[in-house]
């Protein structure tokens, strides 16, 4: 039984490969026997340098590194690896516990510890099968985090297909908004790109672009579709829109970032929009930058009322009304994107006639 165990381990510490640096070939030697035997697979060398470029090219789980070496001394090495490997587990192996190097370069450089040189392994072996512990756990937990991973994006995917689902059912009924939410998504990240703003965000601006209006699934047809102008109590229940979008997606976490677009596209900078009535800088910023979007393909979309107004009119508009409508900040960023960079605006607009 205990031959099975034994054998069992040295199975297992095969799977781990370590690698030993020392300019001493009698250490390695002595390392290479005694971790072989304990059933690790072990390459030993002797230039630093030559390690550096072993470990840029192959995959090693622990690296055990002489402190005093030529051309350079251990710390210098470990220097040169963690430019590019920050995850390899170090032990450090010195000639005597005074030549060891001091605590704040061994945390600088993330050195997992260090051991002095001794005709015995066995603190070693100890300091080794502790790394070992260590390494598992963190291989563990990565593959624990990629699991996680795709298990959130295949749930991702399945919600934002629901979603879809309600989208097109929107569209369906409504002419006006087919093709709308695909081009506010787009003039919302045109908007975000020209502001330099994070990938997430660019993200969150296409979502809830797609997505904000979502809310007029819960509008009845005959205000939906009216053609004539709507009474006040119909005007009503149009501005209800954000509200419901919000609620529907307010049930699932991975919308929780473009709720607060599709709830507070309609407000306005001076207080005077809905559903919340927010004002200035209450008002979210990416649903800020949504609502400049939206507001322009409304303005350069053909209605049952009216025809599309020529862009001339369109930027008129916009000098107008910021700072009352809109963000005056972003309104300047979207006004030179008009003025001046048009043609991006004239390819989203062929994309989805």
């Amino acid at each position: 039984m205990r031959i099975n165990m034994q054998n069992q381990t040295n199975n297992e510490n095969s799977t781990y490969k370590i690698l030993a640096v020392d300019d001493e070939i009698g250490i390695i030697d002595s390392l290479s026997i005694f971790l072989k035997r304990s059933g690790y697979s072990f390459t030993g060398i002797t230039n630093p340098m030559e390690a550096v470029d072993r470990i840029k090219t192959e995959h090693f789980d622990l690296l055990l590194l002489d402190f005093i070496m030529t051309p350079i001394h251990g710390d210098k090495v470990v220097e040169e690896i963690r430019k590019f490997n920050k995850e390899l587990y170090i032990l450090l192996l010195t000639g005597h516990k005074d030549l060891a190097p001091p605590l704040e370069t061994i945390r600088r450089l993330d050195i997992q510890g260090y051991c002095e040189k001794s005709d015995k392994f066995d603190q070693l072996l100890l300091l080794i099968e502790s790394g070992i512990k260590s390494i598992k756990q963190m291989n563990e937990i990565k593959k624990i985090n990629l699991e996680l991973s795709d298990t959130y994006e295949k749930l991702e995917n399945a919600y934002l297909e629901t979603i879809e689902t309600l989208r097109y059912t929107v569209e369906a009924k409504d002419t006006y908004t087919r093709g709308h939410s695909d081009r506010v998504s787009e003039y919302s990240v045109l908007i975000g790109k020209k502001l330099r703003l994070s990938e997430q965000d660019l993200k969150t601006l296409k979502i809830g672009g797609l997505f904000h209006d979502i809310g007029k699934i819960g509008i009845p047809d005959n205000i939906l579709l009216k053609t004539e102008k709507l009474t006040d109590d119909e005007y009503s229940e149009i501005k209800n829109h954000p509200s419901i979008g919000a609620h529907i997606l307010s049930t699932s976490t991975i919308f929780q970032d473009i709720i607060p677009i599709v709830k507070h596209h309609h407000e306005k900078y001076d207080g005077n929009g809905y559903p919340s009535r927010l004002k200035g800088n209450d008002i979210p910023y990416l649903a800020r930058i949504t609502a400049i979007a939206d507001s322009f393909d409304a303005m350069t979309s053909r209605r049952t009322y009216r025809d599309s107004l020529p862009i001339e009119k369109v930027i008129d508009e916009f000098y107008n009304c910021k700072g009352s409508q809109f963000d005056p900040e972003l309104t300047d960023v979207f006004l030179d994107i008009l003025n001046n960079e048009y043609n991006f605006i004239s390819d989203i607009q062929e994309k989805y006639k």
